[in-house]
């Protein structure tokens, strides 16, 4: 079904590359609102949706606004990583040039808790001065973009976990690296950090269950976590679940597909 409120036709945009955005995806079909999914391009082989689908940046805030207008979009979700800080400013941005509405589909971030050696820093930086001098191996839990300052400590051994392989040399040297898609399990994390010798496990604070495994694995083994913490955003209207997201977008969940 379409949804309208009053006479305007409802079509919305979900910045997307999560689980949850996913699931969002799946639910805004099944509800038949009219969406697209939108993905960053950073992944080879990105899950297949179940809407119209756009690869690739829009080229700043200005490209933002252009796309915005061309689709006539009425609603935009964000539902990006919470880490991708770059797009959820734009976002805001570009909702509020177009005074578009704007809501952030957000997991909340992990807190710790009794057991966890979580050591908590602000950025990339402060995460590398973190870890020790002397050599150890060590997760690092927080995807290829910023891998580079981890070279300032190369007598650490890296191990990696990447969803799609690598395509060309890695800053770090002689990294160890898996390559897997999530969600990771307790049981799986736990074996990877024994058999690896892993002592220390970088991780950014990115929520949500998917992604868990390594911080309860490394509280299960009594390892110290860099925990990088998520970066400040503009203020918006923010939840945490797709049902909300629907109710948002005129949709009553409770009715189903």
């Amino acid at each position: 079904m379409m949804v309208s409120q009053g006479s305007a036709t409802t079509r919305a945009l979900i910045l997307g590359g999560t689980s949850d955005a996913n699931r969002l995806a799946d639910a805004t079909a099944r509800a038949g609102i009219d969406a697209v999914y939108s993905y960053a391009g950073r992944t080879q082989s990105p899950v297949g949706q179940s809407l119209p689908i756009r690869t690739g940046g829009f080229g700043g805030v200005t490209g933002l606004i252009a796309f915005i207008r061309a689709e006539q979009i009425t609603h935009v979700i964000d539902a990006t990583h919470p880490f991708a800080a770059e797009m959820s400013r734009h976002a805001v941005a570009a909702c509020a040039a177009l005074k578009i509405p704007l809501i952030a589909l957000e997991r909340a971030p992990w807190t710790r808790v009794e057991g966890d050696r979580w050591i908590e820093v602000d950025n990339i930086d402060t995460a590398v001065a973190a870890l020790p001098e002397t050599p150890a191996r060590v997760f690092l839990a927080i995807g290829r973009q910023h891998l580079a300052p981890f070279a300032a400590k190369p007598q650490h051994g890296y191990t990696l976990r990447f969803v799609d392989p690598p395509d060309g040399k890695l800053p770090l040297p002689d990294p160890d690296i898996i390559v897997s898609r999530g969600p990771f399990t307790l049981e799986g994390d736990l074996e990877l950090m024994r058999t690896r010798n892993i002592a220390w496990v970088v991780a950014r604070n990115s929520g949500g269950a998917g992604a868990r495994a390594k911080i309860d694995a490394a509280r299960a083994l009594g390892l110290p976590v860099v925990m990088i913490a998520r970066p400040a955003l503009p203020e918006r209207r923010r939840v945490e679940s797709v049902e909300e997201v629907l109710a948002w977008l005129g949709h009553d969940a409770r009715l189903g597909a």
